[in-house]
This record gives C-alpha cells, sequence and structure tokens, in this order.
C-alpha cells in the first residue's frame, strides 16, 4: 500500500504547489467590512482591493480540509475551463492567456507543476514495491515472480540459465569430437552472453566473465565500464574513471536518482526550451521570450499529461497498443496546432517549424538526460 499512499501524496502536493504557483483571483466571497486582517486597508468588498487577501478567513477544521480538497481537485473552476483548449486548441490557449485572458484559465506554471507531481505519483505507483505485492499485478513467468524491470530482466536470466544447462548437459553427451559439439558451444557463449548483459544491468557485474575475453585475450570493453580513461587530462580522467566506478559498483542507486531528479529537476526543461522556441519562431514578430515561455510551459504539461495515460493504459491493459500508437501521432500534431495558433503561422510555415522544433527536441532531452545522468553520479 506504501506506493499509493505515496502517489496520493505526490498529487496532493502537486495540487497545492499549484494553488502557490495559482492563488485565487475571482473566486466570490461574503461581503466584507472593517479592515483587512493581513494590511489593514479599509474593505470595500469581498477581496481586500490592497493585497488581495479574501475579507472573509475561517479558523475551524473542516474549513482546512476544505482548502486542501479545493486545493488539490478544483482548480477555482478553471480547469474545465483550461483542459478542453489545451487538449484540442492549445494554439488559441497560448494566444489567449498570453494577451490577457488569465483569470479563467489555469496558469502554465500551475498546470506544469501539476503535470509533473502527478507523473511522478502515477510512476511511483507503478513501479513501487508495494504495487507489486497485489496479485493482480505480478505475472509468473516460469515460476518467477515479475512485477517490474527488474524482475523481469531476472526471470530472463532464470530462463537463459535453463537453456545454458541443457546445451552444456547436451554437449557434454555428445562428446568433443562430435560436429554438432562446436555448434551447441557457440549458442552456449551467446547464451551467456545474454545473461552478461541482464546481470550488469541489475547486478552491476558480468555473471560469466569468461564470455568477455576476445580471441586474443584481452577484456572486451562493452562492460568494462570501471576501466580506466586515459584522455591526457588527469583532471577529467580521474572525475569520468570515478563516477563510472560509481555506476558499474551500484546501477540501481544511479537509475533511482535518475528517477528522482528527473521530477524535482523537470522545471530546467522550460529554460532548456525557451532558446529553441524562439529559434523555430524567428521571423514571427511581436512575441516576446514571455511568450515562447507560456507556450513552452503549456506543451510540456501537456506532453506530462499524454505520457501518464500512457502509462495508466499500459498498466491497467486498456489498448496499450492503440493509446501509444495514437499518442506517438498526436504529439507532434498537438505542437504543429498550439505553432500555428500561438504564432500566427500559415500551415506551411508551421509545419517547416515544427520539424525544426522537433529535431531541437531532441537536443533539449539529450542535454536533459546529461544533467540527470551526471548529477546521479556526482550526488
Amino acid at each position: 500500500m506504501s506506493g499509493e499512499f505515496e502517489a496520493a501524496g505526490a498529487i496532493a502536493e502537486g495540487g497545492l504547489w499549484s494553488r502557490v504557483a495559482e492563488p485565487r483571483p475571482g473566486e466570490a466571497a461574503a461581503e466584507g467590512h472593517g479592515k483587512c486582517l493581513n494590511c489593514a486597508t479599509v474593505l470595500t468588498g469581498p477581496h481586500c482591493h490592497q493585497c488581495g487577501q479574501a475579507a472573509h478567513v475561517h479558523r475551524s477544521f473542516s474549513a482546512f480540509w476544505h482548502d486542501i480538497l479545493h486545493g488539490v481537485l478544483h482548480f477555482d473552476g478553471k480547469f474545465w475551463n483550461t483542459l478542453p483548449l489545451l487538449v484540442w486548441k492549445p494554439g488559441h490557449l497560448t494566444r489567449r492567456y498570453i494577451h490577457g485572458e488569465r483569470a479563467k484559465f489555469i496558469s502554465p506554471m500551475a498546470l506544469f507543476l501539476f503535470s509533473i507531481f502527478m507523473m511522478f505519483a502515477i510512476f511511483s505507483y507503478v513501479g513501487s514495491p508495494g504495487s507489486a505485492d497485489s496479485p493482480k499485478n505480478v505475472v509468473t513467468a516460469d515460476g518467477v515472480k515479475v512485477s517490474g524491470w527488474r524482475e523481469g530482466m531476472q526471470a530472463g536470466m532464470v530462463r537463459l540459465e535453463e537453456q545454458i544447462k541443457e546445451k552444456t548437459m547436451a554437449t557434454q553427451a555428445l562428446g568433443e569430437d562430435d560436429p554438432s559439439a562446436t555448434a551447441l558451444a557457440a549458442e552456449i557463449r551467446e547464451l551467456k552472453a545474454q545473461v552478461n548483459g541482464l546481470s550488469f544491468a541489475t547486478e552491476g557485474k558480468a555473471r560469466y566473465p569468461e564470455v568477455l575475453k576476445n580471441g586474443s585475450g584481452q577484456d572486451a570493453s562493452q562492460f568494462d565500464l570501471g576501466g580506466e580513461v586515459d584522455t591526457g587530462w588527469d583532471g577529467f580522467d580521474r572525475l569520468v574513471n570515478k563516477l563510472a566506478a560509481k555506476a558499474n559498483k551500484n546501477p540501481e542507486l544511479l537509475l533511482y536518482k535518475l528517477q528522482s531528479n528527473g521530477y524535482k529537476f523537470a522545471w530546467l526543461l522550460i529554460p532548456l526550451s525557451i532558446p529553441f522556441v524562439w529559434l523555430a519562431t524567428l521571423g514571427k514578430r511581436g512575441h516576446r521570450f514571455y511568450d515562447h515561455a507560456v507556450f513552452t510551459t503549456y506543451s510540456i504539461a501537456f506532453m506530462s499529461l499524454l505520457f501518464i495515460v500512457v502509462t495508466l493504459a499500459g498498466k491497467f491493459n486498456i489498448a496499450p497498443g492503440l493509446v501509444t500508437t495514437a499518442a506517438v501521432i498526436y504529439a507532434p500534431f498537438h505542437m504543429y496546432r498550439q505553432l500555428r495558433h500561438a504564432y500566427g503561422s500559415s500551415r506551411v510555415g508551421a509545419v517547416f517549424r515544427l520539424t525544426l522544433l522537433l529535431t531541437c527536441t531532441v537536443f533539449v532531452v539529450t542535454e536533459f538526460m546529461v544533467i540527470l545522468v551526471s548529477m546521479g553520479l556526482m550526488g
């Protein structure tokens, strides 16, 4: 159950952080009288015209929980104004928000925070040890319980080990002079190489190190992350060798740090993307970097929500192939519609800018992953 509680907590945290980024402008309340309790300004309505605080403040326990649920679920009633436009008319949403229609929509940063926290919560639930305890989430493969990527690799190693055992016994029964023994030996070597790949990913070392020897008797380098790098720059070599040794020693810790840092520093995607959005929209006058930031943040928020849908479809086996295919097709189409209507581009111009932006996206994601890996190794 720990995974479910962790997921619920992350969603609640995302909602509350979204409320920090998106306060409560325009909410109705009872008429105020007297002075504002926050800044002592004389009240003329349900809100203080000086600081914006509501005239009526509560101190009841039930109202405290109402604020939490309101922050997580309601988004001031803006959610249903924003979501349809975000999904189908992202360019209109971006343009309208930039041009001043902000009270009726969720701000880009609030939506981004909520989607990132929700994505982390979903991933925590899907891959958490607690969720694996449920019988419906455990698959038995050849006597091995499989509930995640690590368990799946271990199950694969069990199957490969059985094949190695069977072929080894068959080789011994044939004798060394039998021509078929040579072919079986090659198959055994290939199976051991596959086991090495899986064991390196889960245990940080090769289970059959003798297979890593090449014909000249020297170690092959495909699994030798702990080897010495020599570029001639002593400081850089020491750093790389130290980081490689850490990754080789505990790959699971590195993967955990990647997942943890991925959601904590997801905001880096925004400043990393803005220059490329500016580059893709060169020639469109009248737009500022603020406009590019709004475009980028709404786009990343939508892609995060889309990724959540794909993950849940795979988790609960709801036409995962169809949902994944639809998402892969719709993601660039969504970017095309947002580019075209947010920046007023023609169809041909939007396609050209989309091609450039998709190319830049590869660089952004690569740069983001390099940062995460570096932080995971140095942390």
